[in-house]
């Protein structure tokens, strides 16, 4: 587990990635700890994950063991009890070997665990966190629904209380890691005449009567996570099942979809290390007109670009994770993190391609994975479009 970090001051002196000139010995060393994870679990497979489209049921174990599936979970319900930043840290090391397993960690560590610790009761996290820190349960996410899209305020999967019970119907879509979840949050109307006051949050059982999945869909990228439909028809759940209070379902999705977008710009930026890694290996390896073609100025120009938009990126998420530790307003950094680094990591990616060449766009090589699992970080958990609308939204109230 990861509870033996202490957080002492201390210099970091990583290997060729952004550095804070106080970043403390304990995030160095977990820092070290996910890259070496990453190099030797996570790395040598992901390209199997991707073509088989393989959930990495034992290294997402092996990460729970490590802690990393419960890194903000405080250590009395059985989590490694760790910051945000820590968080950041992982999930971009993770996300390095293999861009699938980095996402189920950042969804299990914020819109899983984020939520039952701020809003359950503490029979509900009992039940439904301790079980969970191993990495050998896993849980999903519910907000987005097949008409809905970005407008998380619009969902018509509706919840009925009869006697003792809440009872579900409707559709949720794009749901990563349903089909390997336990259990999961699920968004629904109580109030239609409330409009997105009437929406509520449930902790809801994939074993519950009346709850079904749909189809496994098949992605561009992150392959070796699950994505499909829930299906609810008259499914029923426990009265004690609500997450928080009635009418306090938005309220809940948009406070975890920020922590959410930390985890997001992190795993972005890790396929985006990825990918400048593999663009500078082979830079150095590739030879023409008798010199690496890391000599040319051309190449030189590319990685440059990449290096700088890669370490700006990593800073601006580095700094919303710093925020939402010390209790400070973090929306516009997190969504800032988020929409940089997103497309940082599809422009690198894409830069990868470049330099490899023909080698860039064959499977022999990891650069064209990198490009599809990149492309998916900019719609999740708020598409590059939104995001300019809430940086905006702020920028323009703060300034007023």
């Amino acid at each position: 587990m990861l509870k033996f970090f202490l957080k002492t001051p201390g210099v970091f002196r990583g290997r060729g990635i952004a550095s804070l000139s106080a970043l403390s010995e304990s995030h160095q060393m977990l820092q070290k700890t996910c890259r070496d994870f990453a190099d030797n679990e996570l790395k040598p497979n992901a390209a199997k994950f991707d073509k088989e489209r393989l959930f990495p049921t034992k290294q997402i174990c092996q990460m729970g063991q490590l802690g990393l599936m419960s890194i903000a979970v405080p250590e009395k319900y059985g989590g490694a009890g760790l910051d945000y930043l820590a968080y950041a840290i992982a999930v971009e090391e993770i996300s390095r070997g293999c861009a699938s397993a980095g996402v189920v960690m950042s969804l299990q560590n914020s819109l899983y665990f984020g939520p039952l610790l701020k809003s359950g009761t503490e029979e509900q996290i009992e039940k439904f966190v301790r079980p969970y820190t191993s990495g050998e349960k896993i849980a999903f996410f519910a907000l987005s629904e097949p008409e809905n899209g970005s407008d998380a305020g619009a969902a018509s999967t509706m919840a009925i209380a009869k006697g003792d019970r809440w009872v579900l119907n409707g559709t949720k879509s794009w749901i990563t890691s349903a089909m390997e979840a336990s259990t999961g949050i699920v968004f629904a109307t109580t109030d239609k005449s409330l409009k997105h006051k009437g929406i509520s949050a449930f902790i809801v059982p994939r074993d519950s009567p009346g709850f079904s999945l749909g189809k496994k869909e098949v992605k561009l990228g992150i392959r070796g996570t699950s994505t499909c439909s829930l299906i609810f028809e008259d499914c029923e759940i426990p009265k004690e099942n609500l997450l928080g209070q009635l009418g306090d379902g938005f309220k809940i999705a948009m406070k975890n979809l920020d922590s959410g977008r930390i985890g997001i710009a992190s795993q972005a930026l890790g396929i985006a290390q990825a990918a400048l890694e593999v663009a500078v290996d082979y830079s150095n390896k590739r030879t023409s007109f008798g010199k690496p073609i890391s000599k040319l100025q051309m190449i030189q120009q590319k990685i440059a670009d990449m290096s700088l938009r890669v370490e700006s990126a990593r800073l601006l998420t580095w700094r919303a994770a710093w925020l939402k530790d010390n209790g400070m307003p973090y929306t516009k950094e997190a969504a800032m993190a988020k929409l940089a680094a997103s497309e940082t990591a599809t422009f690198v990616a894409h830069q990868c391609i470049q330099i490899l060449g023909g080698m860039g766009y064959v499977t022999e090589m990891p650069a064209e994975r990198h490009y599809r699992d990149a492309r998916i970080t900019e719609i999740y958990e708020g598409t590059s479009e939104i995001l300019r609308l809430v940086i905006a939204g702020r920028v323009l109230k703060d300034m007023a």
